[in-house]
């Protein structure tokens, strides 16, 4: 039985090139990059251009780009070291937040360090622009920190990251967003985007997993958050993720080779699917923005509330397709997925979060919508 991969918003395939790119620093070139001898200097090097690489497919400097161990560690350190050392004393940001920056803004909270105020949301999972104006307004001056993600993990709605920074900076706020569903699948350049801090993971482009990076604008300095060598340009202790480092920048390279292409094809994934479904389930619906405007690589489908769907997931899984109740992150909780129940927590039915890459095709879809024909509809199938 061939499978079908449709989780994407929790991890992507290794690209066989990234792969490629990586194996010479897995054999051979396995020098500490902290080292002066020439294995040292080997590995120093790879990781300098990895940054330089990164730095130039984002139009900043390399001094701005801090390798971690992937996106929470790159929110955790955003939100601790900003109260920490840039004088914050409120933190702005909203309950559909990956729980990386959620639950840490809550133990800041919960320390009397700063205090953390939730922005209102539509239904579309969008936050109210004018009441985070407010909040900025009646923060104004105490130090703040607005942090919100660029595009949901779980439902796909996307901010304005220019709108909401030019709102943030107009009263002096710095402004964070968690970029690691969007980074490699969409530009930025930050020469020109109003935004002080972004957070990415190289497993959602077709990277290695366990390596991130952080992007600090050179005006928001932050102290490390973790003690120990002079790693990182003092900015994070412990020995370099040198593979990973470089597979991170070859996977960024091969997303940015084409990346309208790669939109235009997953898009046309993800409409397929939303039309076929249409089609074939009655009463289906979606969650978050249903507008072209929404992260191309994610659809949360709703399911009529008729009993039959509440194992859907599974019987899917039986099916040889992958897919999703909510955050890869949450799985095996119990408690269900935090965005929806903020957003919708009368709404009933199952919710399944499909989610494409570029290697994904219009041939799955078309399987994975018959799967779920037969599951939900079983009565018609035979009939």
């Amino acid at each position: 039985m061939k499978r079908i991969y449709f989780d994407n918003a929790a991890t992507t395939p290794l690209d066989p090139l990234v792969l490629e790119a990586m194996l010479p620093y897995l054999k051979e070139n396995f020098g500490n990059p902290s080292a002066i001898h020439a294995f040292g200097r080997k590995t120093r090097a790879a990781v300098e251009q990895a940054r330089r690489s990164v730095a130039a497919l984002l139009n900043c400097a390399p001094g701005e780009v801090i390798f971690t161990s992937g996106g929470t560690e790159a929110d955790n350190m955003v939100l601790n070291c900003a109260v920490r050392d840039l004088g914050v004393k409120h933190i702005i940001t909203s309950r559909i937040e990956h729980h990386a920056i959620e639950y840490t803004a809550e133990a800041i909270g919960r320390r009397g360090e700063a205090k953390v105020h939730w922005v209102r949301l539509g239904s579309d999972g969008k936050p109210d622009l004018a009441h985070l104006e407010e909040l900025l307004v009646s923060t104004k001056g105490e130090g703040t920190i607005v942090s919100l993600m660029h595009a949901n993990n779980e439902i796909g709605t996307r901010l304005d990251l220019a709108v909401v920074g030019d709102l943030c900076h107009a009263y002096g706020a710095l402004f964070h967003s968690d970029t690691v569903q969007t980074m490699g699948h969409y530009r930025f350049d930050l020469r020109t985007l109003p935004v002080d801090f972004l957070s990415c993971a190289a497993h959602k482009f077709h990277g290695p997993k366990g390596v991130g990076f952080l992007y600090m604008r050179n005006s928001a300095t932050l102290k490390p958050m973790i003690l120990g060598g002079s790693q990182e340009r003092n900015m994070r202790a412990g020995t370099e993720n040198v593979y990973g480092i470089v597979g991170l920048a070859k996977a960024m390279e091969l997303a940015y080779e084409d990346l309208e292409g790669h939109q235009r094809h997953v898009q046309g994934l993800k409409d397929r699917m939303k039309k076929k479904l249409v089609e074939e389930i009655p009463g289906v619906g979606f969650n978050g923005d249903t507008s072209d405007d929404a992260l191309y690589t994610v659809l949360n489908v709703r399911f009529p509330d008729d009993g039959k769907g509440e194992m859907l997931i599974y019987n899917l899984d039986i099916e040889g397709i992958a897919c999703s109740g909510g955050s890869a992150c949450s799985s095996g909780s119990n408690t269900g997925s935090h965005v929806l129940g903020a957003l919708y927590p009368e709404r009933p039915g199952a919710n399944i979060r499909f989610s494409f890459s570029r290697f994904s095709t219009a041939s799955e879809v078309d399987q994975v919508v018959d799967a779920v024909k037969r599951i939900l509809m079983p009565v018609a199938e035979k009939a």
